[in-house]
């Protein structure tokens, strides 16, 4: 009768022939240092940045649109201003990321007139912009939507001033006038935009995975010039990835060019509920699936948009 020889055998028997030593003990004068850029060095960790200076020169409207619109683009605790009012800035940006690196972008930003608690300012419905690395940058970091663009540079033929913003070859907004007369140099003043950090659910139920953080970015404002634009006008077009064409213009309230410095940070203001933002947060991915809102409404309609 055979017998058997069981794994612990098998391995004792292995064991009792002698293997080869293909490892190499060294000294640190045998080794080559290599640099591996996906891990940071946890002994030279930067200094926090917690703002960054910008060089900006400015268009900036603020129309009026139907109060009802207005009022059911904010998610809660967002609350809407007294006034009906959209703020639509296009800003040639030189941004100093360091002493010795300035990065130049052109940056587009609109926000709907809201207020949280006692501070008032913008929810940020959209922020087309040129470049991947700031997109990046400021969705992960602050929440905000920003999304890659075709943003034309400000076309100036003497006084007159035009600029225009497209995605996916769709110009969707422009603005146009002529600049006029300098107004007073304003004193430094912090304007304030709202936006939401939050990851949707991987399965791709509608919610999200983990928590849904109200941010505040503070954009503090230095400018050395401001310019009345006169006859302003603001043009929306229709764009199923872009749909400002669904806020419509009923008056432009005022147009102005500005020039100078800006320094911008964020913060987290509150956790809030997934529930607030979850018939939003579609806007930041392009999704054109998503079913929309019928809201009845004073305005008649896209066409008072031209």
């Amino acid at each position: 009768m055979a017998t058997g020889r069981s794994c612990a055998s098998v391995a004792t028997s292995h064991s009792s022939t002698p293997r080869p030593n293909h490892s190499r003990v060294s000294n640190n004068e045998d080794k080559t240092m290599a640099t591996l850029r996906y891990v940071r060095d946890p002994g030279r960790t930067p200094e926090a940045r917690p703002g960054l200076n910008c060089t900006v020169t400015s268009l900036r409207c603020v129309y009026a649109t139907d109060p009802a619109i207005h009022a059911a683009l904010l998610p809660a605790p967002l609350e809407p201003s007294a006034e009906p009012h959209i703020f639509i800035q296009h800003a040639n940006v030189a941004m100093h990321v360091s002493d010795t690196d300035t990065v130049e972008i052109g940056a587009a930003t609109v926000g709907v007139k809201c207020r949280y608690r006692d501070t008032e300012g913008h929810y940020v419905l959209a922020m087309p912009m040129h470049g991947e690395f700031v997109v990046i940058s400021g969705r992960e970091r602050f929440g905000e939507p920003k999304k890659i663009a075709e943003v034309a540079d400000m076309e100036r033929d003497g006084n007159a001033i035009r600029t225009r913003i497209a995605r996916h070859g769709i110009t969707f907004l422009e603005m146009a006038g002529e600049v006029g007369a300098a107004e007073p140099t304003p004193e430094p003043f912090t304007e304030y935009f709202f936006c939401h950090k939050a990851l949707p659910r991987i399965d791709g139920e509608p919610g999200f995975d983990g928590p849904v953080f109200l941010t505040r970015l503070n954009w503090e404002r230095n400018y050395e010039s401001v310019y009345t634009v006169n006859n302003p006008e603001v043009i929306l077009r229709d764009s199923p990835f872009d749909p400002l064409v669904d806020v419509p213009v009923e008056q432009v309230i005022r147009m102005q060019l500005a020039q100078g410095a800006t320094r911008t940070s964020g913060q987290i203001l509150a956790e809030i509920p997934g529930e607030n933002l979850v018939n939003f947060i579609h806007q930041r991915f392009d999704d054109t699936n998503v079913p929309a809102l019928d809201i009845a409404t004073a305005t008649p309609g896209i066409a008072a948009n031209g």
